[in-house]
């Protein structure tokens, strides 16, 4: 996921624990009621679950929008396991992993007071490839997947529903390891059959969890109210999904991070979904940490990208010679120490992980790399976008290309648009640039899918870099039809060294997060997950 931006599953009885204190939040001893008040330094992509694709819009519709599975309310390795949310149950699959069966729960409504239909999921993922969805790459191993997005047919024949028995039934063209996870995940969220395959967001569809989205004003706030099917319909056939505390949720953009701060500690906002802007984090540690302020980890990796298909980054030794010139110690103090030094793909708690430094900061090394490549074009445009310390750390790599030679222009965009535009491959100058990525699920191919040649496309395009290497397309893909063992670890950590050597990007550092809320928050019960950030369903009043 791209986010300021995307931890395996734990034993059963300590899942079950995590699942139970996640439900614990909605005793009597919590106040209940009030409004919640949070802000974003920028906007959400998409309030619409099949096109969004960043943090701020996963986080925003975690607790709307329910796939037929989703991840359990709680931190840490629990919050990754998958459980049934429409569904009654995990997927029944076949010995061939190519059938996944569920069952849609009986009974469920919208918020609109319709009923919640096993052949809106079809509509769902049919939908999901109609808008052309950045989740795209997850899916197109349904059967007939391919051919609907070619418009070589009207639907999608490897899913069969049935109404009046609630079955579903997936077939794909092969087996898939992390097909489970990519069920859990807001693409096939399920909306109703009908819903126009154009952008929901000024007008979000209705809801299937504890809240719904009542108005969106795009790109400066959007506000929820309790979902009134909830608690009379669906809450009771999904008993395992928090209701939540509060009755209403207003969600502001604040686009400068320091007034977050400001305002979380007068108490006009209660959360701010943001990291702590540099120059204030050891301000705030000092006053509020433990209290009111804590850190978090994430499964995240921030890098520069190099478009490989075009100068001078279509050359291998040039996007070695940047790995090289980059110091971490530089971004570390950039980041106000909240990002951990790295030069590989995979961040260190996904499974696969094993350290290696194939590109030690070394300036004179980058120069004769540089001198070997010898590049006629050297004018590069480095994009960012407008949030600390990003910027900072683009400006900064702006620097780098420049004392390496290059003519580096540095072209900062809304946070709003950022992805849309660089995300789109015919804008102009798309050389190099700024990104985080952070975990969609708890697999290393999550990561790898985003330097996957075969998912380069023309808009919401998620492999910046461009990269389209044939043999490690088709590890890729081995890999992804079998289930995650030792070792499959290991080649995974193996293909993370092979991508390296080809230096599509240049990673620098996985990010610690921060969790900062208002006094009158009630700080302990606030639950943060591995992928979806502050789970607005924990947040309570003392």
């Amino acid at each position: 996921m791209r986010k300021l931006g995307a931890l395996l599953a734990v034993s059963g009885a300590m899942a079950a624990f995590a699942i139970g204190m996640a439900g614990c939040g909605d005793s009597n001893s919590a106040k209940e009621g009030a409004t919640l008040k949070v802000s974003f330094v920028a906007g959400t992509d998409y309030l619409d679950p099949q096109l969004s694709y960043t943090a701020e819009g996963w986080s925003s519709m975690y607790n709307t929008y329910l796939p037929l599975l989703t991840y359990a309310h709680a931190e840490g390795d629990a919050g990754n396991e998958v459980i049934p949310a429409l569904a009654e149950d995990l997927p029944k699959i076949s010995d061939d992993g190519k059938t996944y069966e569920l069952t849609l729960r009986k009974g469920l409504k919208y918020s609109d007071g319709k009923p919640v239909k096993a052949s809106d999921f079809k509509a769902t993922v049919e939908r999901l490839f109609e808008v052309e969805s950045p989740g795209l790459p997850f899916f197109t191993d349904i059967v007939g997947a391919e051919d609907f997005l070619e418009g070589k047919a009207k639907e999608i024949s490897g899913i069969e529903t049935s109404d009046s028995t609630g079955e579903i039934t997936i077939q794909l063209v092969r087996p898939r390891g992390p097909f489970v996870s990519e069920l859990a995940t807001p693409f096939v969220a399920v909306v109703p059959a009908g819903t126009p395959a154009k952008d929901q967001t000024p007008n979000p569809p209705p809801a299937t969890g504890p809240y719904e989205i009542v108005e969106s004003n795009p790109g400066r706030s959007w506000s929820y109210r309790r979902n009134p099917e909830w608690a009379s319909t669906n809450a009771k056939l999904m008993p395992d999904l928090p209701s939540g505390h509060v009755d209403r949720i207003e969600a502001k953009v604040v686009s400068n991070d320091s007034t977050q701060v400001s305002e979380i500690e007068q108490g006009d906002t209660h959360w701010m979904f943001d990291p702590l802007p540099a120059d204030r984090v050891a301000e705030v540690r000092a006053r509020y940490d433990g209290t009111q302020y804590r850190t978090v980890p994430s499964n995240s990796t921030y890098f520069f990208w190099m478009n490989t298909t075009r100068p001078p980054f279509d050359d291998v030794k040039v996007r070695q010679a940047v790995n090289h010139a980059l110091d971490p110690a530089a971004l570390e103090r950039i980041n106000a120490g909240e990002i951990t030094a790295t030069q590989q793909i995979l961040p260190p708690e996904m499974p696969g992980y094993e350290q290696f430094e194939l590109y030690p900061h070394d300036v004179k090394k980058a120069e004769e790399l540089i001198a070997e490549a010898d590049p006629a074009d050297r004018d590069v445009t480095v994009w960012t976008l407008n949030i600390n310390p990003n910027d900072d750390a683009a400006a900064y790599y702006q620097d780098v290309l420049n004392k390496l030679g290059f003519d580096a222009e540095l072209k900062t965009i809304n946070a709003n648009n950022y992805f849309t535009v660089i995300g789109n491959t015919s804008t102009p100058d798309l050389d190099t640039g700024w990104v985080s990525f952070f975990q969609d699920y708890p697999h290393p191919d999550d990561f790898f899918r985003q330097l996957d040649g075969t998912n380069i496309s023309p808009v919401n395009n998620i492999n910046l870099a461009q990269l389209d290497d044939p043999k490690l397309n088709a590890k890729i893909e081995e890999l992804a039809e079998q289930q995650l063992g030792p070792e499959q670890e290991e080649e995974y950590a193996e293909l993370d060294r092979e991508f390296m050597e080809q230096a599509p990007w240049a990673p620098y550092g996985n990010r610690s997060l921060s969790l900062f809320v208002s006094e009158d928050v009630d700080f302990d019960e606030v639950i943060w997950s591995p992928t979806f950030s502050g789970d607005l369903t924990s947040f309570q009043f003392e």
